[in-house]
Order: structure tokens, then sequence, then C-alpha cells
């Protein structure tokens, strides 16, 4: 049976469809959050956790698995050294999406992914003036 098979195709080719993932994936981790159209959140989604649960495995097959895909050196390492070490003790849902309206040149709803425990940095620089006084 093929119950439940389906992917977002997202009008591209499968080649295109890959390479998008891949570049998108690349930017979340860099970044930790990236601004995207809601279908391509959503389908990135299940993309990257499957990449973080790698980074969480740790091993050289783990990492060879994973430098398909993200094909940027530094990146690969932030994934399996930081990223993995904030997640080691959650089982899944690294990432949240939040919709953010729809894009003024082509109404498209667009959509925030980011992995759960991102703090933005002027946050971050607030946080920590208030626990130096």
């Amino acid at each position: 049976m093929r119950h439940r098979k389906g992917i977002s195709k997202l009008g591209r080719t499968g080649t295109h469809r890959r390479a998008m993932m891949r570049n998108l994936a690349t930017a979340l981790f860099q970044h930790g959050r990236i601004e995207t159209t809601a279908a391509k959140a959503k389908a990135l989604r299940p993309f990257a956790e499957r990449l973080i649960t790698l980074g969480k495995r740790g091993d050289v097959h783990a990492r060879r698995l994973a430098a398909r895909h993200i094909q940027d050196q530094g990146t690969l390492k932030v994934l399996f050294s930081d990223i993995a070490g904030r997640f080691s003790e959650r089982n899944g849902g690294y990432t949240r999406v939040l919709k953010t309206g729809v894009r003024k040149g082509d109404n498209a709803p667009t959509a925030l992914i980011e992995l759960v425990d991102f703090v933005p940095a002027g946050v971050a620089a607030a946080a920590a003036a208030d626990s130096a006084e």
C-alpha cells in the first residue's frame, strides 16, 4: 500500500526540489530562523528534523549521511556540535512554523521556520544586560 506516501512537489522537478531543501536547511542551521513561503516551510520541517536527529547520533555514518544534504562544512560542524547538543534531551519537535501573513508581490502566504530554542540577537543582548545588573 502507498497510503500517505505523497510529498509536496512545490511545482518543481525532483532535483530542483532536493536542491531547494538543501539550501533552505543550510540557511536554517546557519541563522536559526528563516522566512519563506508557508508551503516551503511545511516541506522543510521533516527534512530539517531528520538532519538534526542525525546530528544527535553523532557517529561517522550519520555525519556522512548529513553531508549528502549539508554541503557547507562549517554548517555541518555547527549541526553536529552546537545544534545537536542543544537538542540532546528533546525527542523530536526541533522546529516550529509560525505564519506571518502574505507576501506583498504575489500574495503568497509566508511563514517563519525556526529552531525551537532560537533567541533573537537583540533579545539575547538584553537578557545578558539584565543579568549583569
